[in-house]
């Protein structure tokens, strides 16, 4: 009762002090963007880049080009090999360790200006749902989020390790006899190990709050079915709250449905290695607050002109409702004009809300149709939605098919179902209308008769498991890619198709 009582009180007191900034959004921005300024002043970079005559964001602009990891590669090597002050003043408390694209791993600086925005947003997301919905009820049960080991290593005396690992370290004192799993356990590298050892650990544990990236929670979920035979609501009669991140929950909403039983509340957060932007600040909304007074200034991008030679970039008082965006971000770990790679949408812009659109490289655009993951996956939903039986989706990628061995090409959708459609053709063609619906390059091209409708492939029961194990990415934050513009995917997912 004293610490729901507690919980009340100070959740209170944050939702109070965050309308400062809520209220007045542009105004925090610029705070965040000047004290950016005087704190890149004192680094190479802001030397190399002119920042003395940084005033305003069009100078800004003038000054710092738009970059990736790859581009920034050079000043990061700099901070790698133990120099200070080179992208940011000192140098960073961790490097969180991340999948690269043509690097191999990538190494962001985590700063001490940096860290605290991280372990900050996710208090008050938790802190913004007992304010919101007035349930303490989560708190008082035993609390797991399935991440990463918090095994570090050290890299020139900074530590190194996954951004799950890392914050790991920074549960806050009274949270700690609630946490789950062990210290152990969570240190267990094989993450089929890892899982079963966590379900020992819980299996009679009062679990009121679980997290982590859906597919993996959902290989957890039903780990502790297969061992006891009920489902995990009835295992965890008190579990009330979900929290997720990194990918749309939306296409698996329907099997965990199935695997829990019921449906818990749920919050969605937006968390990267580079930053954490974005929490679902409403149960009601499924945008997710942008966080506009926590270490980042944001320059958006349009989307459609990214590849352009003459980019159309936005400010956050010019942005729009609806409109693909690439975020380009400016952080207190000294990622200058930065490309993440994440495409987003805005839902709202009193407050400012968005909604993770996909990814910049994840498209298909063999033909020029240029579809997103946001257009697969609410055409899918749609789908699945129109369906008189449950159908319900494990997993799901999306590859071009440019040489079949007969008739037009068409984009190939590899799905496991866990629960199929009566019929798969009309399933497929139900997804295809909503494609030419959401995509008017997609309509042109199959009415043109350059494309024909898509085909559906039907993966294996954990034919997704076996494939990201196969190439070393079961478990932690991996993600299967939903859209790629090649069939590495598509190609090794064939040894995993349903005869």
């Amino acid at each position: 009762m004293i610490k729901a009582f507690a919980a009340k009180i100070y959740a209170a007191l944050m939702h109070k002090k965050n309308q400062k900034w809520i209220n007045n959004p542009l105004d925090a921005q610029t705070k965040v963007f000047k004290e950016l300024i005087q704190k890149g002043l004192k680094t190479k970079f802001g030397k190399d880049h002119g920042f003395q005559k940084v005033t305003d964001t069009e100078s800004f602009r003038a000054s710092v080009p738009v970059r990736d990891y790859e581009e920034l590669r050079p000043y990061i090597d700099q901070v790698l090999e133990g120099e200070a002050d080179v992208l940011w003043p000192g140098r960073p408390l961790y490097y969180a360790k991340s999948s690269g694209t043509t690097s191999g791993a990538k190494y962001i600086p985590i700063t001490g200006d940096s860290m605290p925005q991280h372990i900050r947003a996710a208090r008050e997301a938790l802190l913004n749902y007992i304010h919101q919905t007035g349930s303490t009820k989560a708190i008082n049960g035993r609390h797991i989020f399935l991440q990463g080991s918090p095994v570090l290593e050290d890299k020139n005396g900074v530590a190194l390790g996954r951004l799950s690992g890392i914050v790991a370290h920074y549960v806050p004192a009274y949270l700690q006899k609630n946490r789950m799993p062990s210290w152990e356990t969570n240190c267990i590298e094989d993450w089929e190990t890892k899982v079963d050892a966590i379900v020992d650990e819980t299996l009679k544990e009062n679990m009121t709050i679980i997290g982590g990236i859906p597919s993996w929670v959902q290989m957890y979920f039903e780990r502790l079915i297969q061992k006891t035979g009920k489902a995990v609501g009835e295992l965890f009669p008190n579990f009330s709250l979900f929290v997720y991140g990194g990918v749309n929950f939306e296409p698996y909403r329907g099997i965990f449905k199935k695997l829990i039983g019921r449906t818990p509340d749920s919050i969605e957060f937006y968390p990267a290695s580079e930053g954490f932007f974005a929490y679902q600040d409403s149960q009601s909304d499924k945008g997710l607050l942008l966080l506009l007074n926590h270490g980042v200034f944001y320059e958006f991008i349009v989307a459609s002109s990214f590849f352009e030679k003459e980019q159309e970039f936005h400010s956050l008082e010019e942005v729009q409702v609806g409109v693909n965006y690439v975020m380009i971000i400016s952080t207190t770990a000294g990622l200058w004009r930065y490309n993440i790679g994440d495409t987003i949408q805005f839902t709202s812009l009193d407050p400012f809300k968005v909604i993770v659109s996909g990814r910049i490289k994840h498209f298909i655009s063999a033909f020029g149709e240029h579809v997103i993951v946001s257009e697969v996956e609410q055409a899918l939903q749609k789908a699945v939605e129109g369906e008189e039986n449950d159908v319900t989706i494990r997993e799901f990628t999306v590859a071009p098919q440019i040489k079949p061995k007969s008739g037009l090409p068409y984009h190939e959708w590899f799905i496991e179902f866990d629960q199929e459609p009566s019929n798969i053709e009309a399933f497929a063609l139900h997804i295809d209308k909503q494609m030419q619906h959401k995509n008017i390059y997609y309509d042109d091209l199959i009415k043109g008769n350059i494309l024909r409708p898509l085909v559906i492939q039907k993966v294996k029961r954990d034919g997704f498991q076996s494939y990201m194990k196969s190439i070393g990415k079961l478990g932690g934050q991996n993600k299967v890619p939903r859209v790629s513009d090649n069939r590495k995917i598509a190609d090794a997912l064939v040894s995993f198709i349903k005869e």
